[in-house]
């Protein structure tokens, strides 16, 4: 590939009104560009800021492909639906090459930085844990926060309750009740999912825990090289799939090609 036809990273974020969110946010993408000096990198939002993914696309250079990668920790409406049709949009508007990636979690470096995060806060051996989530109407987006979950039960080797701000239940401050009622008499801890400050982590802050996790970026540190090196893996696992699946398909056009003309009904398939 050159230069030019290298495709650029778009990280296209949820987008915020909260000033520290966005510095914050805009500090993953500074650092993805360092990180990754010789690609074209570009941010964009789904709601809230400007610009939205199709004007971040249109803004591309002519000709040079793209692959989306959705800074969300979950994938719900928001990749299935709104990234989708930009990436849609944009690819039967232009004719440019665009690849959407999964979003950025579940991942095992996001567990692990949410283990930096309790370090943070001193977590003690008899605290009650309670994963916040943003939560999500797609049953899919659910899915991947339990797995989460899961993977944070196993990491921190204790029982990791579950709470959504939105969508899905139990909600937060329910499940800090029910942890409360559970386990008496102990700190109830809280370890935020979020991937910036802004209206869901104040919510997080209000629901009533005894001590509250920053979320994955701060506008005052920079950004984690964990969270940096899930972005780019994004990137370039979507490259080697696309790849793949480029070379199955001449593999296939290939054999139908070179075989001689069938005498019954029969079709040649690439094994």
């Amino acid at each position: 590939m050159t230069a030019s036809t290298t495709p650029a990273l778009v990280g296209i974020a949820h987008g915020t009104s909260s000033a520290a969110g966005q510095a914050a946010v805009a500090g993953l993408m500074a650092a993805v560009t360092l990180a990754e000096p010789e690609l074209l990198t570009a941010l964009g939002y789904v709601d809230v800021q400007q610009p939205d993914a199709p004007s971040t696309l249109a803004t591309l250079p002519a000709g040079v492909p793209a692959v989306v990668v959705p800074l969300l920790l979950s994938a719900g409406y928001h990749v299935y639906v709104d990234l989708t049709d930009a990436v849609t949009g944009e690819t039967e508007a232009s004719a440019r090459s665009v690849i959407l990636t999964e979003a950025l979690g579940p991942d095992d470096r996001l567990i692990k930085l949410l283990r930096e995060r309790l370090d943070e806060v001193a977590l003690h051996a008899d605290d009650s844990l309670v994963l916040a989530v943003a939560g999500s109407s797609d049953a899919r987006a659910v899915a991947a926060c339990r797995v989460v979950a899961e993977r944070l039960s196993l990491a921190a080797g204790r029982h990791v309750a579950l709470g959504f701000l939105s969508a899905a239940r139990p909600r937060l401050a329910c499940a800090i009740t029910i942890e409360r009622i559970l386990r008496p008499g102990r700190r109830v801890v809280v370890s935020s999912y979020l991937l910036a400050p802004g209206f869901f982590q104040r919510l997080v802050e209000k629901a009533g825990a005894d001590a509250v996790t920053a979320p994955l970026l701060l506008p005052t540190e920079p950004a984690s090289p964990l969270l940096v090196a899930v972005v780019t893996d994004r990137y370039r696992t979507a490259l080697t799939a696309a790849s793949a699946s480029a070379s199955a398909a001449m593999t296939v056009l290939h054999l139908r090609h070179d075989s001689p003309s069938p005498t019954n009904n029969t079709t040649v398939i690439a094994q």
